[in-house]
């Protein structure tokens, strides 16, 4: 009978699994190839709902039952009910996490054992821009500030080495800092009371 060898696990993640990943892309790069999607409806006011559920990878679709859930709002500076984070907010988190992901992942190909992981994001922004009140102003960050620490089993030149390779290779740094075509294609449909 064939005994099955235990994964090495380090920090959370299958260092084996990592691996064969690696390997299996290698050979087959068009399995690297994903498509993720979100489905957006406004609510009220400053309040509209993201559902996450389906993507495609890996060659194939995948579906999440139920999904996850998202929403949006704006503090009431921004004339919301402070209901959730506001959609610039879900940026630094989105941020956040992938440089934490990054930096887990990589730690883990490299056998080195983190301990701990924590950033903090700051974004200036001004809203004029939004407000369409000064054309000078973008509508988005004007910066934003990034604090990692990392704590784990290498030496300090080695774990702030990670910190910046993590960032490198983060993607959604790679969107905020590179951008990325976007296109918009619009369906109008006028109400009853519009039409009338």
């Amino acid at each position: 009978m064939e005994s099955k060898t235990m994964p090495t696990m380090v920090n959370g993640l299958d260092q084996d699994a990592l691996f064969d990943t690696l390997e299996a892309v290698k050979k087959d790069p068009k399995i690297a190839k994903f498509v993720f999607r979100a489905k957006n409806h406004w609510q009220t006011g400053g309040v509209n709902e993201t559902v996450i559920k389906d993507y495609y990878g890996v060659g194939e679709e995948h579906c999440r039952p139920g999904g996850f859930h998202l929403v949006n709002d704006e503090p009431p500076e921004l004339l919301g009910t402070d209901k959730a984070p506001n959609p610039v907010e879900y940026v630094l988190h989105a941020m956040a996490g992938c440089i934490t992901t990054s930096l887990i992942a990589h730690a883990t190909a490299r056998g080195i054992r983190i301990d701990e992981v924590a950033t903090q994001f700051s974004g200036d922004l001004d809203v004029q821009g939004f407000l369409g009140l000064d054309p000078k102003v973008r509508n988005g960050y004007q910066a934003v500030k990034v604090e990692l620490f990392v704590k784990g089993d290498a030496d300090a030149a080695t774990l702030e080495a990670l910190g910046h390779f993590a960032r490198s290779r983060s993607p959604v740094f790679d969107i905020v800092t590179n951008g990325v075509p976007v296109s918009l294609e619009v369906t109008a449909e006028p109400s009853a009371a519009a039409a009338a």
